[in-house]
């Protein structure tokens, strides 16, 4: 088995490049796993700073984000899609055991 660090523009173009590499199949609505895919993790904002609130909620400073909308990807090795928006972080936000 093998992960992929994955990472888009934002979620739609994220979900239309995972059907068009068969990674999500979309069958009557609904997506399902492709051949040779375990799981897909949708880590979506990676949050650099998580901002301040005061005691009711409010936002004191915006939390700053990465750039990018992440996905991470459980295959195996027959999965032969190459992509070229694969990350390689140093400081991953999500790992599979």
């Amino acid at each position: 088995m093998k992960t992929i660090k994955l990472k888009y523009t934002d979620k739609e173009t994220a979900i239309a490049d995972l059907i068009a590499k068969n990674v999500y199949q979309e069958i009557e609505g609904e997506l399902s796993f492709g051949n040779n895919v375990y799981a897909v993790v949708e880590i979506g904002l990676i949050a650099l700073d998580n901002g301040t609130f005061d005691e009711e909620g409010n936002v004191l400073t915006e939390p700053t984000y990465a750039e990018g909308y992440h996905y991470d990807l459980l295959v195996d090795d027959a999965f032969e899609e190459v992509f070229t928006n694969e990350i390689f972080p140093n400081n991953p936000k999500h790992l599979f055991y």
